[in-house]
């Protein structure tokens, strides 16, 4: 099982949904969550759509600023049990014994407010039996090796953060890949970087879950990585992708030579049994012929929207500069 968490910083750009959309078909995640959404209520749900999660739950951007969102697979048993601006906190498969915690994070980016959101993290600590963990950015960092390029870090600011991992009986489950989660280039050729993206969790999760890995992920479209998180230990089973018939198939006159054909080939039972075979049949055979017609065209199509995208993106500039 995937848990993909990531601050995207704002899902309303084209290219931040397209990378999104191309994380999740590579790693399939059964839960994500995402911070700084920057989108209101119908982004949140084409996203939902188009990436097929059954489930999501959202706390809402304020004004311009921040948002959470999380979303999940039909086959995990997930409630969530409180959310605010810095969290959403989940509980799965609750009251089994296979039962564990899930909290998506996101710090106070403004370092005079930060201990708002230790405070808020302390009010979770609440079940330390539970297997439990938390990851996000945090927005901030332990050691001073954790940031390169950047001013040397008060030393106060980063034993806050450190006390309340302590507190919450949160262990670094460390991470494989990039060794810094988020940068900043500035253009006299000045760059800052620090991992200021984590996974943390208790020791009954390290119990449990002994082989948890977190991956930091590459990617253009944020200043943030990503990190798909692995659970060694919890299989999830495959998804069944489910077929949908699309209504411009139905122009093309080899769609109707192809469902005959697929309709024909099928000879075997009798009965109910065989139709529902044969339009399983169908489906199968229809999603490769799509694939196979309809994908060139896709790809197409998709490039003149961004050409479009950008002209118009270029059209305004010249427009303002006149």
């Amino acid at each position: 099982m995937n848990c993909l968490v990531w601050n995207c910083r704002g899902l309303g750009n084209l290219r931040t949904g397209k990378e999104l959309g191309e994380i999740v078909r590579a790693k399939d995640p059964s839960v994500m969550f995402i911070a700084k959404t920057l989108a209101d209520e119908a982004r949140l749900d084409m996203i939902q759509v188009n990436l097929d999660f059954e489930h999501k739950w959202v706390v809402p951007r304020v004004g311009h600023g921040g948002g959470l969102a999380l979303f999940w697979r039909l086959s995990v048993n997930l409630m969530v049990m409180d959310s605010f601006n810095y969290y959403i906190d989940t509980w799965i498969d609750k009251g089994s014994d296979n039962e564990w915690r899930f909290t998506g994070f996101y710090g106070e980016p403004e370092t005079s407010r930060r201990s708002k959101a230790w405070d808020s993290l302390r009010t979770l600590n609440h079940h330390p039996d539970v297997p439990w963990m938390c990851a996000g950015d945090f927005n901030e960092i332990i050691l001073q090796e954790e940031i390169l390029g950047g001013a040397i870090r008060n030393h106060g600011q980063m034993q806050l953060f450190r006390d309340v991992l302590d507190e919450c009986g949160f262990l670094d489950l460390g991470f494989v890949g990039s060794r810094f989660t988020w940068s900043n280039h500035f253009v006299d050729g000045h760059s800052i970087w620090e991992r200021l993206d984590w996974g943390v969790a208790n020791a009954n999760w390290f119990l449990k879950f002994p082989g948890t890995i977190v991956h930091h992920l590459q990617c253009t479209s944020s200043d943030h990585l990503p990190l798909c998180i692995n659970l060694s230990g919890l299989e999830i089973p495959p998804r069944k992708k489910v077929f949908r018939f699309e209504e411009m198939w139905l122009s093309d006159v080899r769609c109707a030579e192809m469902v005959e054909a697929s309709w024909s080939s099928y000879s075997h039972g009798h009965g109910d049994d065989a139709i529902i075979k044969k339009v399983e049949q169908c489906g199968k055979d229809l999603t490769w012929w799509n694939h196979d017609i309809f994908g060139n065209v896709r790809k197409e199509l998709a490039k003149k929207k961004e050409l479009l995208v950008v002209a118009e993106m270029e059209a305004q500039i010249h427009g303002q500069n006149a």
